[in-house]
């Protein structure tokens, strides 16, 4: 029994010791993590801050700054286009059909004259710098039309039976210049093989002064004259400007999204 005590008692003895060890521990660590606050304070009040939050405050930024330039572009363009409203033209003046889309590059002229469709299709303005090429040295009225403005014309006249003859034309402020003309069949396959292969007759400058002049007489009869050539250069300038203010619009839209 004497032994059994003595074993009971070391027991005591060194729960005793490990309780006071363990307590002198968790004060030391308390004590370490108390004086490293005092030494970095700053450490509770830093604020997390994401490489990607950043990246987004300045896309922001840089979005907004943009908004702001396309705004001021939308005002000055919308200004413009008040200062030239459309006009239309009389019935007896302008015997065409306008079809104008939104967002397309060309309009559409449509008219019905002694039984043939007549459809020409017409581009903005554009410079004389392409047209130069095709212009013949010698010709001094050519010459000088190299450095006007003009407006891209092709014209396709279509018969009955679907034969349609089509002219490449530049038009001019006081004249209509053909480039070239081909005949069509509607028969035929419109594969792009089959058309890098047709003929399209020789150039228009090679054919006889009398059919040149016989062919301007012909497109004129159907309304393909300076009168109305002159209209759509003034319509279609007004429809750049339209054009490049829906244009900004949607690209303002996308920046918004």
């Amino acid at each position: 029994m004497v032994f059994t005590l003595c074993i009971r008692r070391s027991a005591s003895r060194l729960a005793s010791v490990c309780g006071r060890v363990s307590r002198s521990q968790a004060i030391s660590a308390v004590v370490v993590n108390r004086s490293s606050l005092v030494h970095n304070p700053s450490s509770l009040l830093r604020p997390f801050v994401s490489r990607s939050f950043l990246y987004s405050t300045e896309r922001l930024k840089s979005d907004q700054t943009l908004i702001q330039v396309i705004d001021s572009e939308i005002k000055d363009a919308f200004d413009a286009d008040l200062q030239g409203e459309e006009e239309t033209p009389g019935s007896g003046d302008f015997p065409f059909k306008i079809e104008d889309n939104p967002g397309h590059r060309t309009v559409t002229l449509t008219r019905e004259y002694n039984g043939e469709q007549i459809r020409v299709e017409v581009s903005m303005p554009g410079s004389m710098d392409e047209h130069e090429d095709d212009v013949d040295d010698d010709d001094d009225g050519h010459n000088e039309k190299a450095n006007e403005t003009s407006i891209p014309l092709v014209v396709t006249v279509t018969k009955k039976s679907g034969l349609s003859l089509e002219f490449s034309c530049t038009a001019f402020p006081d004249a209509v210049v053909i480039d070239g003309l081909s005949v069509n069949h509607p028969e035929k396959s419109s594969s792009s093989e089959e058309e890098q292969l047709a003929y399209d007759g020789p150039d228009f400058q090679e054919l006889d002064e009398k059919m040149r002049k016989s062919f301007h007489k012909f497109l004129e009869a159907r309304g393909i004259k300076p009168s109305v050539t002159d209209f759509m250069y003034e319509y279609m300038m007004k429809k750049d400007s339209r054009e490049y203010l829906l244009w900004l619009k949607n690209l303002k839209n996308f920046i918004q999204e």
